[in-house]
């Protein structure tokens, strides 16, 4: 068996790590570049229960844990680690009481009340998600897996019966036993070679600063309001090779069709800039050594779609896991592997991501729903 898998991020990358390691042929091909979009510009943070109540409960549960287990069998240095989460928010008005609520935190600023513990070393945690993306497909390689570059521009299928025969790259076809789309929001353009509901794109915004050692390994979540009295939520995720992550501002902005024309929306940076300002003292003296956008995602049910593309056999999809990719990537590569191979799953039902749940997009919406 031969299977190619169409995306470099972190879905493909685990996919192909999982399958690679049972000893099946693996081609990931990639337009841009390994962890190019979401998968490299995302928070890394993971919770082991926080979809606890939702359908995608028992994938985030197998995941965590497989975050952890895969800090022991591949090589190299992610970021793991497990940490505090606290949440709270803002109330600049308590500047003066000199302190940040009953959880006291020592970096953010006096009118951040940092109300409540979210989350302990048992239960939440941490990683790069450029780095886990890149260990991931560096494994898969060192098992015999592919890494080709180039732009998929359809799918190869036979008609009788109907099944998968390979992917085209430009004028080429690229021959395969079986077909997975994985390629985050840009898997809305597989709509027009499968029958496949739509994957959308929410972009999201984001700064990383150099703060060093000054930022202990807490996670925050808060709320706050601007001054226009827009209510935004920043995520600030302190890493260990001594950055901080923050993102807040988000939009539905159009989907380039080009992973590399990714922009921000203006003013965005500035926003933020802003408001990591008044959020941290740190913060606002800390360089900032990225500024980034990217499009995570999402479903119109806000469950991902993960398993065979109805009635084409050998097609597969794994996309629109929106805020929780890098957490659930994982159990997502490790469920597929065994799909693939063994014709089900172990460990996690996918039921409940079968693609088949949706409508299919009609292929005459595409351009618009694409952004042109």
């Amino acid at each position: 068996m031969r299977v190619l898998i169409c995306g470099g991020g972190v879905i493909g990358a685990t996919i192909a790590y999982f399958l690679a390691r049972r000893g099946i042929a693996v081609t990931v091909i990639e337009s841009t570049g390994v962890a190019c979009a979401a998968s490299g510009k995302a928070g890394g943070f993971l919770a082991r229960d926080w979809c606890d109540g939702s359908a995608l409960a028992p994938l985030a549960r197998r995941s965590f844990a497989l975050h952890a287990r895969l800090t022991e069998e591949v090589p190299g240095d992610w970021g793991y680690r497990r940490l505090d989460t606290y949440g709270g928010f803002t109330d600049f008005r308590r500047r003066a009481a000199g302190r940040n609520g009953p959880c006291n935190l020592a970096w953010l600023s006096d009118g951040v009340v940092v109300s409540q513990a979210l989350g302990t070393p048992e239960t939440t945690a941490q990683v790069h998600p450029a780095s886990f993306t890149a260990a991931m497909m560096h494994a898969a390689i060192a098992h015999g897996a592919e890494l080709r570059r180039g732009r998929v521009t359809g799918i190869v299928r036979r008609e009788s019966p109907a099944r998968v025969a390979g992917i085209a790259i430009g004028g080429e076809t690229v021959e395969g036993d079986a077909v997975i789309v994985a390629m985050g929001p840009w898997s809305l353009l597989a709509a027009a070679w499968l029958p496949l509901p739509a994957v959308f794109g929410l972009k999201g915004h984001s700064l990383v600063f150099d703060t060093g050692a000054q930022v202990p390994g807490e996670a925050v979540f808060l709320e706050t309001r601007e001054a226009n009295g827009t209510v935004l939520a920043p995520e600030l995720f302190p890493r260990s090779d001594g950055t901080t992550y923050v993102c807040a501002i988000s939009s539905e902005s159009p989907l380039p069709l080009d992973p590399a024309r990714v922009a921000a929306d203006p003013g965005a940076f500035e926003r933020l800039e802003k408001l990591c300002a008044n959020l941290s003292p740190v913060l606002a003296a800390a360089r900032i050594v990225a500024r980034q956008a990217c499009y995570r995602p999402v479903t119109s049910d806000g469950l991902p779609l993960i398993g065979r593309v109805p009635g084409v056999a050998g097609a597969y999809i794994a996309s629109g896991h929106s805020v929780w990719g890098i957490l659930n990537a994982p159990a997502t590569g490790e469920a597929m592997a065994e799909l693939i191979a063994d014709g089900k799953t172990r460990h996690v039902d996918l039921s409940p991501f079968d693609p088949a749940r949706l409508p299919r997009l009609d292929p005459a919406r595409l351009h618009a729903a694409a952004g042109g």
